[in-house]
This record gives C-alpha cells, structure tokens and sequence, in this order.
C-alpha cells in the first residue's frame, strides 16, 4: 500500500525530483502509517473516534509511566491494516514531547521502522 511521503522532522508533505508529492510504498508506508497512528489522539479521527492514543486521559499530566505509553502506542500502530506487530522505543520525553521509533512486521512478513 502506498502513502504520501511525510518529512521525518517536520511531518509535512515531500516533494519527489520532479516536484510532484512524494510517496512512501511498502514497508516504510506500513511503518510511516503506525507512526502516524502513534500521534493520533483518541477521538481526533472524526470516522471512528475510538482510534488515537489516550494522550489527555492517561499520559499528558500525569508522570509518564514508559511501560504504559510504549503498549498504548504498539496498540494504536497494530490499528493500522497491514500492521501484524509492532514494536514501540521511546528515545527522549522533553516536557511534552515524547520522540521514539516504531518498527513494525507486516502481515506478508516485511520489517520497517519509522520515528515519531
């Protein structure tokens, strides 16, 4: 499955060589897509507002307890189909920041990693 590019600094779109939008094909759209999942809040997704991580409800104002974000986040990127498994890493949480990576396997066996 293919999914628009998105810059890993700024999260905004890429242009290719030609100037047109880039996209991301299999795996790194799978991972790119899980990460996206990973900064989707619960109830933003105005079609099905039980996906998202609980970020207001148990994870900002509360002292962060890594065991919980990292299942709440393999949770949200296993909501993405195609998604078989995910792996969740949190390399830094700077006031309310929280960077890390995301590796997934795909239901047909691939492996891809993309940070958030």
């Amino acid at each position: 499955m293919k999914t628009l590019l998105l810059d890993v600094s700024t999260w905004d779109l890429v242009l290719d060589v030609n100037g047109n939008i880039a996209v991301a094909s299999d795996p790194y759209s799978l991972a790119q897509d899980a990460a996206s999942a990973i900064k989707t809040f619960l109830g933003e997704v105005y079609y099905d507002t039980t996906l998202g991580v609980p970020y207001f409800q148990q994870i900002l104002g509360q002292a962060p307890n890594i065991a919980l974000m990292k299942a709440k986040f393999a949770e949200a990127a296993t909501t993405v189909p195609g998604v078989a498994s995910a792996t969740v890493f949190i390399s830094s949480i700077q006031g309310r920041t929280i960077t890390g990576q995301v590796q997934i396997e795909s239901t047909d066996g691939q492996t891809a990693a993309a940070n958030f």
